[in-house]
């Protein structure tokens, strides 16, 4: 189910009142960095493969 114009409305508006419109794009900006930073976390793990890892643990 997924949530209606109105609802969405309501859920920016308490956003607004909770929050105050001049801390709203400071939050918005965080949270942008954080996704960022999380996404390239995740292609960093990628990139490394189970070889590569298995060579490093062999240099005893």
């Amino acid at each position: 189910m997924t949530p209606g114009p109105f609802q969405i409305l309501v859920v920016l508006l308490l956003i607004l009142v909770v929050f105050g419109a001049s801390r709203v794009p400071g939050i918005a900006e965080n949270l942008a960095k954080g996704i960022k930073s999380f996404k390239k976390g995740l292609k960093d793990d990628d990139d490394t493969s189970p070889k590569s890892l298995s060579d490093n643990t062999k240099k005893d």
